[in-house]
């Protein structure tokens, strides 16, 4: 249907209008403010979403990140009556994913599930970058996640973190260590360790925790610093034996397990998950999907389900993520200078 009387393909809008008696300055005017209106910010707020929506995860599926996806997205479908879907694409620690973000359209249907490695380390790890680091924007910070260091029981003799470390001092080479990928906080935890407790092992990327779990289980590796909530489920089936948590205290599921820092004074990395957008997104759906976001958050049943993970919720405004994000962007680019770290 046309908007107004008149209007058609082959006459155009303006030459229409011209035949409703309006003045050619009239017409422009007129033109102007029904594009104004459709384009209008209070519009999109009020019609968004008005299809699927996409939360990109840039890792494998199974890990936390995709964990913490999935759980706000099927709050986000129950309350906003529209599907919110999970797309996984890892590779290249994160930074492949994070690109098809920065390269959509920024009209807030495609979403990242961003963590420290694409939003903070990446740029300071990789030569080159496959995404201008400003094409993505804050939108809402959901989760802060301790890691925790484990290792394979059947090919690692220690039981303690002090332990292992005097364990891998004494056999330089001996040992390998996973990650989920290449600049993932599990890579730049451990090089932090390594730096400050003057230990040498050796990294295997994988894509995404899932996979590393299965090697570090298999034996393949035989240490790894990964999110609490990926690595849970092993944990409690005794395949891997926890020896520390990279936050600077405990952690209540695991309460018998110390923090590394209590054996390496100063040392701390906890990992983060956030909601970002492609720059150019109209602030009003941002600042909509923070808001649910905060108030998904506060529900008791996910409180509950990511304590359970060892996940904290934080929620918050785009701007105090913001101001965050660039805090841990100057701690981060110091451990990568300091580690020596660089990928070409």
């Amino acid at each position: 249907m046309p908007l107004f009387k008149g209007f058609s393909r082959s006459t155009g809008p303006q030459r229409s209008i011209r035949r409703l008696g309006l003045p050619g300055t009239s017409a422009v005017a007129l033109l102007a403010s029904v594009a104004a209106l459709l384009a209008s910010p209070a519009a999109a707020q009020e019609d968004w979403p008005s299809k699927t929506v996409r939360i990109v995860v840039p890792f494998a599926a199974g890990g936390t990140t995709d964990i913490s996806a999935r759980l706000v997205a099927d709050h986000l479908t129950q309350a906003l009556k529209q599907t919110f879907i999970v797309e996984n694409k890892a590779g290249a620690g994160g930074n492949i994913g994070a690109a098809e973000v920065a390269n959509a359209a920024p009209d807030g249907y495609t979403f990242l599930m961003n963590t420290p490695g694409p939003a903070a380390i990446n740029q300071f790890l990789y030569g080159q970058m496959p995404f201008d680091q400003k094409a993505l924007v804050p939108v809402s910070f959901v989760v802060r996640v301790p890691n925790v260091l484990m290792v394979n029981p059947a090919t690692v003799k220690a039981r303690t973190l002090e332990d292992f470390l005097a364990e891998v001092k004494a056999n330089p080479g001996k040992y390998s260590y996973g990650s989920p990928g290449n600049g993932s906080t599990g890579h730049l935890s451990t090089e932090l360790l390594k730096t400050m407790a003057g230990i040498s092992i050796a990294h295997v990327p994988y894509r995404g925790s899932a996979p590393m779990l299965l090697d570090l289980v298999g034996g393949t590796i035989q240490m790894a610093i990964d999110n609490l909530p990926s690595a849970m489920g092993q944990i409690k089936a005794g395949k891997v034996i926890p020896l520390g948590v990279t936050s600077t205290t405990k952690v209540d599921t695991l309460p018998d397990v110390p923090p590394i820092a209590s054996k390496v004074p100063g040392y701390e990395a906890e990992s983060w998950f956030v909601l970002m957008a492609r720059n150019g997104t109209p602030p009003a759906i941002i600042g909509k999907l923070s808001a649910e976001v905060d108030k998904i958050l506060n529900k008791p049943e996910l409180i509950e389900r990511f304590a359970a993970l060892g996940a904290k919720p934080v929620g918050g405004t785009p701007e105090s993520l913001g101001n965050f994000i660039a805090a841990e962007t100057t701690k981060w680019q110091k451990v990568v200078k300091d580690s020596g770290a660089k990928i070409d």
